[in-house]
């Protein structure tokens, strides 16, 4: 057993502490984590002797991340589908290959998830489950979250069959009779989409989501998918509540955007996947006229980064860059950023709490939990200076600027290097996942669904064609 295992109390010393209470930045700022709680936060606190003390000093102490979006079970096929669009995404694991995911797979992909998510300095993840094909699957998924120590929700979906199908079957509840125990570490959700058939086929789901008391997530406002119909029958059936989290929104329209507002509702912003893969323009932009509240997520390792400093980075930029568009358009120019740093650094802390109806999360408070990171890297020329924590975060910093990860108290990561975790298992396990995948696909199948077709593309023709040069008396070269 290491100390970080003996549950002694911990002091982070001297960091600058964000306390995720607006724009204010704490210098010099000691955090005290007693049991799975601060304890503290202030300048030379006083803490037990046999307390575990970390330096924090030249570095960041913030809420751990959270992320209330991201496909765990496809984590074995990372960076498999880099250059597809959402079309390649659905005939792969919609339509074709999905299918020859075995429990094991869904165990292996969730185990790598969970040990990447901690390394970024991700403490909380919504596994938005849509891979269980069978309650095996779905215990599959629940024993790897339970596998690694970090804080998760299970949001259990099936794309493989309807909702109002897999939601109705004996084995279903008797996985929530079991699973779903108050553990405060693994949290459950619904997910399954609404895709705007005027019988609303999935309203059945809805009542049994509302009779279990389980939250509903689902992907909306997801061009060519999900739309503004959906939006209208959950509305109009009443399953419009505060605990919805609707995923993407990039296509809705006003209408739609003021039901989630009067509803309570909040948006999941994954706006690496928005950009790449084609849901619509990531709808920061219009979600902040309507009030809604905001959270982000990374959507799937098939494509993208597993953190949330991409994640960030990119809101950033994708939100600005419609603003300066949008003024262009005008003959005007933009002379101060709607977005602010602080706001995505909001986001990816005390906006994925409140989506999750977690208000002790998200925040570096007395008696909140303790779930924190510590962003500091004495070896890397990009730490200093630290003059705007905030724009240092959503800009600067990356996956191996975290230093240290506490979640519920418990260190996770110190130092750089995960505590606790199994890395070479969970290698292994993927390995024999892209080996059965592989060979279940055959090799020319593998190949094609890595490496979908380029369209055709003309070079337009140019009116202007090179002409020498010459030098004369006025022009010299």
């Amino acid at each position: 057993m290491n100390d970080f295992d003996s549950g002694r109390p911990v002091v982070l010393r001297g960091g600058t502490v964000l306390p995720m209470d607006g724009r204010r930045v704490l210098p010099r700022t000691d955090v005290l984590v007693t049991g799975d709680r601060i304890a503290a936060v202030g300048q030379d606190l006083q803490a037990p002797q046999d307390a575990i003390e970390i330096d924090a000093s030249d570095g960041i102490v913030m809420p751990g991340m959270i992320d209330t979006h991201r496909h765990m079970w496809q984590s074995a096929m990372r960076g498999y589908g880099a250059d597809w669009t959402l079309t390649q995404y659905f005939v792969w694991f919609y339509l074709e290959h999905g299918k020859l995911f075995r429990p094991e797979d869904v165990h292996a992909g969730n185990t790598l998830a969970a040990i990447e998510a901690l390394d970024a300095g991700v403490t909380t993840v919504v596994d938005w489950s849509h891979g269980l094909q069978t309650v095996d699957h779905a215990d599959a998924a629940a024993d790897a979250l339970q596998s690694v120590p970090g804080r998760y929700v299970l949001a259990y979906g099936n794309i493989q069959a309807p909702p109002a199908e897999w939601t109705a079957t004996p084995e279903f509840r008797d996985f929530v009779a079991r699973r779903v125990t108050g553990d405060d570490l693994l949290g459950f959700q619904l997910a399954f989409d609404v895709l705007g058939d005027p019988s609303f086929p999935e309203k059945p789901a809805f009542e049994v989501a509302r009779e279990l008391g389980l939250p509903v997530t689902t992907h909306a406002g997801v061009w060519g998918a999900t739309s503004d119909d959906g939006i209208k029958l959950m509305h109009e059936h009443g399953f419009m509540t505060p605990e919805t989290v609707y995923v993407h929104a990039a296509s809705l329209s006003a209408d739609s955007y003021h039901r989630i507002a009067a509803t309570g509702g909040s948006i999941s912003v994954s706006t690496e996947s928005e950009q790449s893969a084609g849901q619509g323009y990531p709808p920061t932009w219009a979600v902040r006229a309507h009030g809604i509240p905001v959270s982000l997520s990374m959507d799937t390792s098939v494509w993208w980064s597993g953190d949330l400093f991409s994640a960030m980075r990119t809101t950033l930029g994708a939100d600005r860059s419609r603003e300066h568009l949008e003024a262009h358009a005008r003959g005007e120019t933009v002379t101060h950023c709607g977005l602010r740093a602080d706001e995505v650094v909001t986001w990816a802390t005390r906006g994925g709490a409140r989506a999750l109806g977690r208000d002790d999360l998200g925040a570096v408070e007395p008696g909140k939990k303790a779930d924190l990171v510590l962003i500091k890297n004495d070896a890397s020329p990009v730490s200093f200076p630290l003059l705007n924590p905030f724009g240092h975060v959503a800009f600067q910093a990356q996956r191996g600027d975290v230093h240290t990860v506490l979640v519920d108290g418990r260190v996770v990561k110190h130092e750089h290097r995960l505590v606790g975790v199994d890395l070479a298992a969970a290698r292994r396990q993927v390995e024999r996942t892209v080996e059965h995948l592989r060979s279940e696909m055959g090799d020319e199948a593998w190949e094609k669904g890595m490496n979908p077709d380029i369209p055709a593309t003309k070079i337009l023709d140019n009116p202007y064609t090179y002409t020498d040069y010459r030098s004369d008396s006025t022009h010299r070269l």
